[in-house]
């Protein structure tokens, strides 16, 4: 009896203990795929962090390239480059050396524009405008033509002012031959015949000054040429070459003139024997380009021209 008891008990035994096996490894397997499960979650999502920044360090970054490139669009409010423009100027001979300097200089401040002189007596100048020459600025040595173009209506009289003084000098060639010291000597070489004076023309500025000290010294014109000691020219640049050139004795020119043309100045007339010499200018009432025209007048008054005229003896007028 005692022996079948046992031989009950062994089997269950087993049975039991496969259970308790069966459940350990159960309860091992749930815990280990749980440790994989939740591993491999984490290490993914790390490998996924990872990868996208390894991906965005190693690729370049587009929008950071194109900050850095200059930037080159037109914004609306940019203007366009101005047209070219020619602007013709009607200057009177003794402005010669200075507004060629000027040119060259303005080049800088307007590079669209081109500057076109004609340069001659103010008397002529005012007879090509007031025949229809084409022209922008006029420049004279006098305000006696400009006041005669003002009275035809043919400049903008709101641009028109005075721009510069000059004075009115009494030259002797190269050594002096007739030993002319100022004006009295002048006079007195004149009225004894012993001298040749050259002057400009009765429709040039320079000869109508010089006409004025003439009248101040009470001498006769019309006299003095029958006589054969006067000569003359059509500009100052013809008196002065003829003085130059030591064809005459003297001459009477631009201050400006003979600096430029390196003369002996022996005087200088005042204000009282020939008044003020002033160059008035204006824009053109037919100017094609009355802005560019205006841009330069204002230009020339300005520290960066005037010096150039101050040079060779004008003043600011």
């Amino acid at each position: 009896m005692e022996k079948a008891k046992n031989r009950v008990k062994a089997p269950l035994a087993i049975v039991i203990a496969l259970l308790l096996v069966l459940g350990i490894s159960a309860c091992g397997g749930e815990s280990s795929s749980g440790d994989r499960g939740g591993g491999g979650s984490q290490g993914a999502g790390v490998q996924s962090t990872d990868g996208i920044t390894q991906s965005q360090s190693s690729q370049p970054d587009s929008t950071a390239q194109q900050s850095q490139q200059p930037q080159q669009t037109t914004t609306a409010s940019e203007a366009p480059p101005p047209e070219p423009v020619e602007l013709i100027v009607f200057a009177a001979a003794s402005m010669t050396e200075t507004l060629t300097e000027i040119l060259n200089i303005y080049k800088a401040a307007a590079p669209h524009v081109t500057l076109v002189f004609n340069f001659d007596s103010s008397g002529t100048l005012k007879t090509q405008i007031e025949e229809g020459a084409v022209c922008d600025v006029f420049i004279s040595a006098a305000p006696r033509q400009m006041n005669e173009l003002e009275e035809i209506d043919l400049i903008l009289k709101d641009t028109r002012i005075n721009l510069l003084e000059n004075k009115v000098a009494l030259v002797v060639p190269p050594g002096n031959p007739k030993n002319i010291t100022d004006f009295e000597s002048l006079v007195e070489a004149l009225l004894s015949g012993d001298i040749l004076m050259a002057m400009g023309n009765s429709d040039v500025p320079v000869g109508q000054y010089t006409q004025r000290i003439l009248d101040f010294f009470d001498l006769d014109e019309e006299a003095l040429a029958r006589s054969g000691v006067l000569t003359y020219g059509s500009n100052v640049k013809e008196v002065t070459t003829q003085v130059t050139e030591a064809s005459v004795d003297a001459g009477i020119v631009y201050a400006t003139d003979a600096f430029s043309a390196k003369l002996d100045i022996v005087d200088t007339a005042s204000a009282e024997m020939c008044g003020q010499v002033i160059y008035p200018i204006s824009v053109l009432r037919d100017s094609a380009n009355a802005d560019a025209a205006r841009a330069f007048l204002d230009y020339l008054t300005t520290r960066d021209a005037m010096p150039v005229f101050e040079s060779v003896g004008f003043s600011p007028a």
